[in-house]
């Protein structure tokens, strides 16, 4: 089982921001014997891309996939579309979002009037998304910029690769691979924790205020029991105003622990799930 493999886990607050650099973060954690991860580094993609700039993170982030050995990646991003667009398979989906003659904002309207015609309202949720109580369908505004840039700029670059298996897409490939991509949500993961899942964000800089200080801490308490966190990482979580620091150790801990509570066999023939996504949290 390709679970006995996994040595190290990669969580990826990603961003579909032109600068993308300033908000995205990566968390690096290892597999410890006693079933807990312990967190080893944590940064801004940015620092480790050496640019801000969208093109050179997903670049820096298809290279780290494919350098990578026995390591799992819990990516913050939707991975695939509803069934009902009948876009078809994810192959398909991938081929679909690489052909779009358009941005990420104009991709997301296509969408919007693909499900008007098809289905007479803006919007549908993947059964993931309800499953897992995310905040967003896959092609709401807010989210829209993610999965565009994640799945035409990530995961069309990886999929080939056959050493690298996309779960739920590829399990034919899982036992055989050397590294492992899956979707991660750091809010389904909260909400399955019963940890707080809102108010520890902060935008329009300035100091974190003190309420969301305190959410952070109540998280941090939570996380005790499956990850160890150094004191000097659990400052930058604390200290990092949007929050996306903590997203991205959330992201690694919820994709690991999904893939080690989850029925594979049952996921992998489910009726939706490989065609448009699963998330692991």
């Amino acid at each position: 089982m390709f679970l006995t493999k996994i040595k190290k886990v990669v969580g990826v607050d990603f961003s579909g921001a032109a600068l993308a650099g300033k908000t995205a973060w990566i968390a690096e954690l290892s597999c410890r014997g006693d079933e807990r991860l312990e967190l080893s580094s944590l940064h801004p993609i940015g620092e480790l891309a050496t640019s801000d700039e969208r093109a050179f993170i997903n670049r820096y982030l298809v290279d780290r996939i494919s350098a990578s050995d026995e390591t799992l990646f819990g990516f913050d991003f939707p991975f695939g579309l509803p069934v009902e667009l009948e876009i078809g398979t994810w192959r398909h989906q991938l081929s679909n979002v690489r052909a779009f003659d358009g941005d990420a904002r104009q991709y997301g309207l296509h969408l919007v009037e693909l499900t008007r015609s098809k289905l007479g309202s803006m919007h549908v949720r993947r059964q993931t998304d309800t499953d897992s109580k995310t905040p967003f369908d896959c092609y709401h505004y807010r989210i829209i910029y993610q999965t565009f840039h994640g799945m035409r700029d990530v995961l069309a670059m990886v999929a080939n690769e056959p050493e690298t298996a996309v779960l739920p897409f590829q399990y034919a490939k899982a036992d055989t691979a050397r590294r492992w991509v899956v979707e991660a949500c750091p809010s389904s993961t909260l909400k399955r924790l019963s940890l707080p899942s809102r108010l520890y964000k902060q935008t329009g800089g300035g100091t974190l205020t003190d309420a969301r200080r305190e959410v952070r801490r109540q998280i941090l308490r939570g996380l005790v029991a499956s990850v160890e966190i150094p004191t000097r990482l659990r400052r930058k979580m604390m200290d990092n105003l949007g929050g996306d620091a903590l997203d991205a150790v959330i992201a690694g801990l919820g994709a690991w622990a999904s893939l080690n509570r989850v029925d594979h066999a049952s996921i992998a023939k489910h009726g939706r799930y490989p065609r448009e996504g699963y998330v692991y949290h």
